[in-house]
């Protein structure tokens, strides 16, 4: 597959896919791309700092775009989606994972700051209340994440995508060990309380992949295909 690894960070997905397909990986710290040579011994994938809202791709479409964990940083949101559209083959995925504004447990426990409340917050009440009262070394910060709610990622996306979830693969997997599907100190305890009180059943029978009141109250991340039609 011809693959655009967006907000590619560190390099670890562009990394495990360039093994058997071309893949571009794109972020805009050069910083983390430097980062890639000294993660990996050999580094077979392309590497371009850029921005999300403007992709500098004009002869080249993609099979699979992955957005991991990227969508919640991005401000205009509707001109990355237009961009998409625009260099994605017709038939063609995005793959996107991100936190969920509305799930209890981020309620809580914000995946980003680790504080209750400020997964509810948008961007300019957390760089003007929480980050100026509290992380002041970091209100400058351009990335600052604010999260969507399912509605709200169905509502962009839905003028040119069909939408799948994939929650309850993303859970089988999570209680099989795989600690890739959450990173947070918290829900790694919430995900070992489960297991100590033999509840990873019972949530298994609940869990689905429908738009109902358990993804869009309690689903912590949600985990989605979006294909072009």
């Amino acid at each position: 597959l011809t693959i655009l690894d967006l907000g590619s960070g560190e390099g670890g997905t562009s990394y495990t896919l360039s093994r058997n397909n071309f893949v571009v990986s794109l972020d805009y710290s050069f910083t983390r791309l430097k980062r890639h040579s000294q993660n990996f011994d050999k580094i077979d994938h392309y590497r371009i700092n850029s921005n999300a809202k403007l992709l500098p791709f004009a002869s080249i479409s993609f099979d699979l775009i992955i957005l991991q964990d990227v969508i919640e940083h991005i401000n205009e949101t509707e001109l990355l989606i237009i961009e998409l559209n625009r260099i994605l083959k017709p038939g063609g995925i995005i793959y996107l994972s991100t936190p969920n504004r509305f799930s209890v447990f981020n309620i809580i426990s914000d995946p980003h700051w680790g504080m209750p409340f400020l997964s509810l917050f948008k961007r300019k009440a957390i760089k003007n209340f929480y980050l100026k009262k509290f992380r002041k070394d970091e209100i400058e910060r351009k990335d600052i994440a604010e999260l969507f709610s399912l509605n709200d990622l169905i509502k962009i996306f839905s003028n040119y995508f069909d939408v799948k979830l994939y929650t309850k693969f993303a859970v089988e997997e999570l209680f099989k060990g795989n600690k890739g599907i959450v990173w947070s100190d918290f829900h790694l305890s919430l995900v070992k309380l489960t297991a100590m009180f033999k509840l990873d059943k019972l949530i298994l029978r609940i869990v689905n992949n429908k738009l109902g009141i358990v993804n869009k109250f309690f689903t912590p991340a949600f985990f989605l295909i979006f294909k072009k039609r």
